[in-house]
């Protein structure tokens, strides 16, 4: 097959979503197409050719994300598909080759994506490096423990979301630096994540919100919808279904959850994406009956090891010499010596010295974000050990709290 990449223009967008509604599957509404199109940057898509036809997309967000230690310009990879028709035939491994390359020049050491199928993006480096939890939550259960936090001073304002748009911004801007994996939202992202057309109620209603605040300002916020419903015996079966909840302060957050689980009318809240350390597990007084189910959220790949390692922070001194594995981007294989605080991080070429540990990439990735321990992956026989105690330290010092999560899928 004789194929060709290149960046996508817009006169391309419309046979662009062809593709990626027939590579998955489903109909993007119009005004979804709109939305998307407003965040996205033509100069990073890069689209695959057979002769004229357009068979394989991929594009990049350009994002800042928290990473252990502060923000970071990271690649959001978005928009991977493939026509069926054309599968197996190399078409996605050039684009992601390319794709990766490009990022590199660009100068980020690090690219993210949510995967639509966990078995795919191994393949080329990525690593699981976040997960979140679901939850299914019935209403009659859902006390919390005796001694939850509370704050006199909290009051609680039902508003109208397009209303409030600046108090959910300025609460997110504030919980931004606090977790790895969140990033920055942009004018146009804020807009779709408030969209309420009535393809995005889904037959859930429309979109509400509550803010928490006291005399100093807005101490966070939750955004949802509610189906309501009755049951044959005339009893109220409602469903709320929450979007996001931020609270910059455990009494602010304890009261959140309590509106959102004491609304009147609803028997049950499910909620797609929570963090996996969620403080709900412990205010909770029956933590069984969250229905807790847990899902791969983030994948991280490191586009350039030497920089990426230098560009976070670590929760412990270390000071080890890395043998990574990357046959997809030659650049990072190689052996790497790490020196890194709690205040800073070193990592440079190790010429001959002998390694400590050897490792994939992708493993590698899967720790950047510090929620996921290489000495599973040791266990796994995965991560190949030469220094005895070598994976536990750098274990050890990638380890970050809180744990990872972005959220919000892009």
């Amino acid at each position: 097959m004789s194929l060709s990449l290149r960046p996508l223009t817009e006169s391309d967008y419309s046979t662009w979503i062809t593709v990626d509604e027939e590579a998955f599957g489903n109909a993007i509404p119009p005004h979804r197409r709109e939305l998307f199109k407003d965040v996205t940057e033509f100069d990073r898509s890069l689209g695959a050719f057979e002769d004229d036809q357009l068979v394989g997309v991929t594009s990049v967000f350009s994002f800042t994300m928290t990473v252990p230690g502060g923000p970071l310009p990271v690649a959001g990879v978005t928009s991977v598909a493939v026509l069926p028709s054309h599968r197996r035939r190399g078409v996605l491994s050039a684009l992601m080759t390319r794709q990766l390359s490009d990022i590199r020049e660009r100068g980020e050491a690090v690219a993210a994506l949510y995967a639509s199928e966990a078995a795919i993006y191994g393949r080329f480096g990525y690593g699981r490096a976040a997960d979140n939890l679901f939850f299914d939550i019935p209403t009659h259960s859902a006390g919390f423990v005796k001694h939850a936090p509370s704050d006199p001073s909290l009051r609680l304002r039902i508003v109208r979301p397009a209303e409030a748009r600046s108090v959910f911004e300025k609460v997110f801007e504030a919980a931004l630096d606090g977790r790895p994996g969140l990033y920055a939202r942009t004018p146009e992202r804020w807009n779709a994540i408030l969209s309420d057309h009535e393809a995005d109620q889904g037959g859930s209603g429309p979109l509400r919100a509550v803010v928490v605040e006291d005399d100093r300002g807005p101490r966070g916020y939750a955004l949802f919808r509610i189906r309501s419903g009755i049951t044959d015996h005339d009893t109220p079966s409602g469903e709320l279904r929450l979007k996001e909840l931020f609270g910059l302060d455990p009494a602010a957050y304890a009261l959140l959850w309590r509106h959102v689980l004491d609304r009147d009318l609803v028997s049950r809240v499910r909620v797609a994406q929570r963090p996996v350390d969620d403080p709900l597990m412990h205010l909770l007084a029956e933590p069984r009956h969250l229905n807790a189910g847990w899902l791969d959220e983030l994948w991280i790949r490191l586009v350039d090891v030497e920089r990426a390692l230098a560009s976070r922070r670590y929760s412990a001194p270390v000071d080890v010499v890395i043998e990574v594995e990357d046959t997809l981007c030659p650049w990072n294989a190689g052996r790497w010596r790490l020196s890194a605080g709690t205040s800073g991080a070193r990592c440079v070429p190790a010429g001959d010295a002998e390694a400590d540990l050897r490792l994939p990439v992708a493993l590698l990735g899967a720790a950047y974000l510090g929620g996921r321990a290489l000495t599973g992956a040791q266990a796994a026989g995965l991560v190949h050990e030469s220094r005895a105690g070598a994976v536990r330290e750098l274990s050890t010092a990638m380890s970050w709290e809180p744990a990872p999560w972005t959220g919000l899928i892009f």
